[in-house]
Formats: C-alpha cells, structure tokens, sequence
C-alpha cells in the first residue's frame, strides 16, 4: 500500500485545544522571597530552570514555597502538562510532582480520552509550534497566553492511534537517543584526545625562557565613554576581551579617534600579535587569539609582540598559551572576580627549544588537531541531523505517515476504538459538563 493509500485510511478530525481541555494560568505569590522557605514539607515551586533540567518529566524542583503561598498561586498535580508562555514559549512538559506554577506557565489538565503522551508530542510537533510562534505576543520577549493556546488546532485520533502513534515515537527517540548520547561521547573523547595532543608536543627537556624575555607585552584602556574626540568618528581599530573567543581577530569592537591614542593609554598592536585575555566573564579569561589587524585594545587584554628575531614562533608561542589555558587561569589573583595582569603575563614560562624544533611541534599539533576538528564537524552536523529527524518523525506523526496500514487496522480492531469525529463529540460534551 503505498503512502496516499495509508492516509486515505486515517482517521483524524481537526480541533481547537480550547474545545476539548481546560487550559490555566499560573500565579506568583508576592514578593515571592517573602513564601521562599526551606522546610522540606513546602510545596514544590516549579520554575522554568527546573524543567529544562528535567527533560520529558518535573519530577523535583529546587525552590519551595510555604503552603499559603498556593492562595496566589496555582496548584498543579502528577498528569498535568505544563506548557512554557513566555521567554522559550510553547515548550510542553509533564508534571510527575505536585507542585505550584507561576505566572509563566500553563496548565493543561488532564483529560482521560485523550492519552497524555500523544498530547504532549502533538504539542511539541513543529505543526503546532509553528502555530504558537506566529500568534505569540511582544517583540523583544513574546508570550502566549490562554486565549492563543486556545484557538491552536491539533489533530485528534482515535484513542488506540494515539496510544499506537506514541508508542511508535518513544521507540523511534530511544533509538535517536542511544545514538546521540553515543555522538556527545565521542565529543567528550575528542577533549581528551585534544589536550593529550597538546600535553605530548611539549613535553621534554627544552630551554626556558620568560615571555618578556621572547616578546613586548603590552596592554591598553578604555577612553573616556563621555569624552566625544575620543569615540566619534573614530578611524582607529579597538577590541575588547570578548575577541579572544575567536582564533583570530579579524575586525574591531568599535573604533577611536587618534586623540585617544595620543591622549590616553592606549596603543597600536600590531598585526601578527597575540592576544591574551586577563580577565573577563566565563571563560574568557586566559584565553589567546591572534590579530589579523592593528588595533588598539582595552585594560583587560594582554597583547604579545614577539622580537623580529622570534617572529618564526608565534604558531609554537600561541599552541603553548592554549595548551596551558586552565594553568594560566589558576595564576589570576582577587576576590569575586580573580583576574590576571601584565606581570604574570611577562613572567609566564615557556619552554622554547630552537625556531626549526618549535616549527616543526606546531606543525604535528595542527596536523592532529585538524583530524579532531573533521571529526568534529562531523559530530556537528550528526547532532543537527538528529534534531531534524526528531522534528520529522513528529511532523510525520500528525501527518499520518508514522504509521503503517497494518499498525492503523490493529488501531481499529481495538475494543476501545471509536471514530475521531465521535470521540471529539463526546470530548465536548463532557466538557460543558459543570
């Protein structure tokens, strides 16, 4: 039978989730620090940060609320589908605790003609997220609301289709999800095999010598913000210690005027060098990255200018500084935000055995590093084919090809089986119910 032949045999009528579910919002105590407490017997306050911890399931939250918090809040309980309304919207999970939600989220009741893993998929689907997208409100962060997730339409089947189309989808994803957890190790092997690489080319007995002793080491600043004959109409390249997130420089943050060179700290490195930075957010700090440009820079980078006689060793030089990026950053001296400076930069050691030795250890460096990196792309590009085919097997699912022509006539010999058009009047029904 081919695939016309088995959707013609679906049985599927189209609906509104406002027609057949109870959708609620949450509700936030306030000021909430006031209902925070530690008393292991408050109720479980669900926060978008513990959902997108848990995967399919809440099962634990980190934070919980004294009991008379639940008076402005709203109670949720095992079964219920949580749908995310604002920053990453339309996101569905199921609750596995009972609990209270916020005002960020909604609350979609269980409903027992409806098998809550088939509705849980239908709304993780790219058919019905396509639909929450378009209506979502604002612009900088959009939000749903009760009213949108009202009116967006999902396709309603017999309630063995449902059972059989989830069944069918779990078996699919776990297969997907053996084989990404086998990709995400192979990345975590491909670290090991990176610094392993790294650690080898230097290792031995080599001479050493002080970054001040091969190289200028020089740093610049920040001009005055206020200052306008310093910033505007600015000709001169300027970077920040974000650059070094990247291998090479190849454009400035922003650029300043020659007043500010002659006025300020500042100053021209020049192309060729590198950078390095001595403090910033993350994991920035102690990391190197070469200038494919003259530029200026600000007070937290360190800018390395080998000696004309040492210039054939840049490559050997930076390979070092990425080698020892977690030794340098343990050097970083303060309080809340340890940082490094010109002094440890110019006195770091380096081993340096003679230009031919040190080119040719830069060169079995990239050579192995570059087979980590095809094999990276490749893990890369598996990863995001695995994402796309989860989207196409549920795209497919609610299209009624998931299923094969004998899977759909076992759904229809099922006792409980009834048409879709049926199960939506009785779904209806009950819920004009009081």
């Amino acid at each position: 039978m081919n695939k016309e032949d088995i959707t013609l045999i679906v049985d599927t009528v189209e609906c509104k989730l406002g027609e057949i579910l109870t959708i609620e919002r949450g509700g936030s105590p306030r000021p909430i620090k006031e209902f925070i407490t530690d008393d292991k017997n408050g109720v479980n306050w669900i926060k978008i940060g513990d959902a997108t911890r848990s995967g399919k399931y809440i099962l634990e939250t980190i934070q919980k609320i004294k009991p008379s918090g639940l008076k402005k809040s709203r109670e949720v309980f095992p079964g219920d589908l949580l749908l995310s309304n604002s920053m990453s919207f339309g996101r569905p999970y199921i609750m596995g605790i009972n609990g209270a939600i916020h005002d960020g989220w909604l609350v979609i009741r269980d409903n027992k003609r409806i098998d809550k893993n088939y509705l849980y998929h239908v709304l993780g689907s790219p058919y019905v997220f396509n639909q929450f997208s378009k209506s979502a409100k604002g612009s900088t962060v959009r939000n749903l609301n009760i009213d949108i997730v009202s009116e967006v339409s999902i396709q309603l089947k017999p309630l063995p289709e449902q059972r059989a189309i989830v069944s069918k989808i779990e078996e699919l994803f776990s297969d997907l999800d053996k084989g990404i957890d086998d990709l995400k190790k192979a990345q975590a092997q491909l670290v090991i095999f990176r610094q392993a690489a790294l650690k080898k080319a230097f290792e031995g007995e080599y001479p050493q010598k002080k970054i001040i002793e091969i190289a200028d080491v020089n740093t610049g600043a920040t001009p005055k913000r206020g200052n306008s004959e310093f910033w505007e109409n600015g000709t001169i390249p300027w970077v920040t210690s974000t650059v070094v997130n990247n291998d090479f420089v190849n454009e400035p943050s922003e650029l300043i005027t020659e007043n500010a060179i002659k006025q300020t700290n500042c100053k021209l490195i020049p192309k060729g060098s590198l950078l390095v930075a001595m403090y910033g957010e993350g994991k920035t700090r102690g990391k190197c990255s070469e200038l494919n440009i003259d530029t200026a820079t600000n007070q937290a980078l360190a800018g390395i200018t080998l000696f004309e006689e040492n210039k054939e060793s840049k490559q050997f030089v930076k390979w070092f500084f990425v080698k020892n990026y977690e030794e340098i950053r343990l050097l970083s001296s303060g309080g809340v935000q340890p940082n490094l400076n010109l002094t440890i930069i110019k006195n770091t050691i380096i081993p340096f055995p003679e230009h031919k030795q040190q080119i040719q250890i830069a060169k079995e460096i990239e050579s192995r590093l570059s087979v980590c990196d095809n094999v990276e792309l490749s893990i890369v590009e598996s990863l995001k084919k695995a994402k796309a085919l989860r989207q196409s097997i549920l795209k497919k699912a609610f299209e009624g090809t998931l299923l094969s022509a004998e899977e759909i006539a076992e759904c229809k010999a099922a006792p409980d089986y009834e048409p879709a058009s049926v199960l939506l009047e009785k779904i209806k029904a009950e819920k004009k119910k009081p």
